[in-house]
């Protein structure tokens, strides 16, 4: 085997041939400058919902939302960006993430959001405690009261014993 070969045929293993779970992951876009600011980050992962502008391609220019991801395509599907067919029927056309810049995310997804933002993903948001001034909101779960303990008052006066000589106890 040529050793010239081996580079190239690692690169289309990985992007051609790759499995499905990675070129999942090989969907992810540049971030607006915007955006770079507010997070500290260059590129997130693109979801539907999500606001972006085509900066490439024959598409350039267009602005929209997410509206399809296709791992199998390796592309994006935005609102407007639609070609015709000879007959006259139009599909939709997949853009290559690369081509794309996110200008909006979708803030729908917390766990994505809080990567972003560089907390855990699982920790809580600060929006999303509730705050003592808050009614309870529809999403909150209802929390387990803990269970009331009764305390018992005790008596003041101080019962002494004495015994007998029968060796009863006596009050």
């Amino acid at each position: 085997m040529n050793r010239s070969s081996l580079p190239r045929k690692t690169r289309n293993q990985q992007i051609y041939y790759a499995a499905m779970q990675t070129a999942s992951k090989q969907l992810s876009c540049a971030l607006s400058k915007d955006l770079r600011k507010k997070y500290g980050k260059r590129s997130a992962r693109i979801i539907e919902g999500d606001t972006a502008s085509i900066v490439r391609g024959e598409f350039a220019g267009v602005d929209g939302k997410v509206t399809k991801i296709s791992i199998a395509d390796r592309g994006v599907n935005i609102e407007g960006v639609k070609k015709e067919k000879l007959k006259g029927e139009k599909f939709d056309v997949y853009v290559h993430t690369t081509n794309i810049i996110l200008t909006g995310l979708d803030s729908g997804d917390k766990w994505r959001i809080n990567k972003l933002e560089g907390k855990k993903a699982t920790a809580a948001r600060a929006d999303d405690k509730p705050r003592a001034d808050d009614k309870p909101r529809a999403d909150d779960k209802p929390k387990a009261e803990a269970p009331k303990v009764k305390e018992e008052k005790k008596d003041t006066k101080k019962a002494t014993k004495t015994k007998t000589k029968k060796g009863d106890n006596e009050e």
